[in-house]
């Protein structure tokens, strides 16, 4: 990464993945003709050195070169020194280039593959079955998205890339998978923010026998295991505010949350359009926001005391959702109701809306066991653990404009 020529002696420091270390080379050691080659030698060359080691008078660990061979020449000069890539749009283009010339990125992304590993053995732990379901589906159910659409040419017919995992992982808990999950990708054909990147990882989970208020004490768990193993532990500092993630975490029903910021007593999507107006950015440190309206939670069971909520929660740390769960409806002729009630928005225009899926309501229908069910974004947890105001920090190659 760096040579300094001093006359017949010339240092390098050759850095790789584990660190870095000093070459020597003399001219009275390896010969005039050599040492010319030695200093040919370019920045971002691969090269492999042979000599013994010793301390200089400075303490630096040192090989005295006796040989060297060329491994690989680079062609590009890499950016100015060891710290030249700054500019943003060139980082997330030229990511190798990013991960050369910055150290911290380097270390984001080791972060997020401890998060990821994780939340696996957090999961592995407690008998949860890792499964993989489909990515190509002919019905994009289980969100509100716009699903991208593809075309598979030996069934003539049109198919979409998932935009959540959760209808197929609940006909494993219909199959007798009591305990289920899946970290893979998704994919929703909507705009890129700092929050959002149309391609992205999550996390449903699937808990046969519970409910949510077993699911909450699960993300809890997850998410402060996770923050321990990012490095950071769970009192952390995120853009420059205290957050502290040792459970239990704080509980809050939207309505009482709205009641308080407003004044006003709502219910419906007029409630949940309040709630994401005036209360839920300015909620920093993690709380449960339990009790979602039923218009907006057509997979989530009812409340039996109040029917017009659901048994469902988001996990909302600074100002932002991390995760969202619910006891999940189990009653096929209300899951058919909600469907319809999907299909007649989308019939009015509304792009979001769940399709109809018929297949998953007749599996439905041969019983699925009270289920607690749970999705996390991977992508938005790792920004939070590591600090990060952009997701397009914590993805190696974000989608970019031309």
């Amino acid at each position: 990464m760096v040579k300094r020529e001093l006359g017949g002696l010339t240092f390098a420091d050759l850095v790789d993945s584990s660190g870095r270390i000093q070459l020597q080379a003399r001219e009275d050691v390896v010969g005039g003709d050599r040492l010319a080659q030695f200093n040919d030698l370019d920045t971002g060359d691969f090269v492999g050195a042979a000599g013994p080691v010793f301390r200089t008078k400075r303490g630096e660990l040192t090989v005295e070169v006796r040989d060297f061979t060329l491994l690989t020449k680079s062609l590009r000069p890499l950016p100015e020194k060891f710290h030249g890539l700054q500019d943003v749009e060139a980082r997330y283009r030229q990511r190798y280039l990013d991960l050369i010339a910055n150290p911290l990125v380097r270390e984001i992304f080791t972060a997020r593959t401890r998060v990821l590993a994780s939340l696996r053995r957090s999961l592995d732990e407690r008998g949860f079955l890792e499964v993989e379901t489909p990515v190509l589906q002919p019905i994009p159910g289980g969100g509100h998205a716009k699903p991208f659409v593809t075309h598979y040419n030996v069934l003539h017919r049109d198919v979409y890339l998932r935009i959540a995992l959760e209808l197929y992982l609940k006909r494993l808990v219909i199959g007798g998978l009591e305990r289920v999950y899946e970290l893979g990708k998704c994919f929703r054909n909507e705009g890129v923010s700092p929050r959002h990147n149309p391609e992205f990882t999550m996390l449903e989970v699937y808990q046969a026998f519970s409910t949510y208020e077993e699911v909450m004490a699960l993300t809890e768990d997850l998410v402060s295991a996770a923050a321990r193993a990012a490095g950071g532990g769970t009192e952390l500092t995120y853009q420059g505010r205290a957050l502290d993630l040792t459970p239990p975490f704080r509980r809050e029903r939207m309505a009482d949350l709205v009641l308080e910021a407003t004044g006003r007593e709502l219910a419906g999507v007029e409630l949940f359009e309040a709630y994401e107006e005036h209360v839920e950015p300015s909620l920093w440190q993690p709380t449960f926001v339990i009790d979602y309206p039923v218009e907006v939670s057509p997979l989530a069971r009812k409340r039996a005391d109040d029917p017009r909520f659901t048994e469902r929660f988001e996990l909302v740390i600074a100002g932002r959702e991390h995760a969202n769960a619910f006891t999940e409806l189990t009653d096929p002729i209300d899951q058919r109701e909600r469907f319809e009630e999907q299909q007649r928005r989308k019939l009015e225009g509304d792009d979001e809306a769940m399709p109809f899926d018929e297949d998953f309501l007749v599996a439905l229908e041969y019983g699925l066991p009270p289920t607690g069910g749970l999705g996390i974004g991977v992508d938005r947890l790792v920004m939070l653990l590591t600090d990060q105001p952009s997701i397009r920090e914590v993805i190696l190659f974000p989608q970019m404009r031309d």
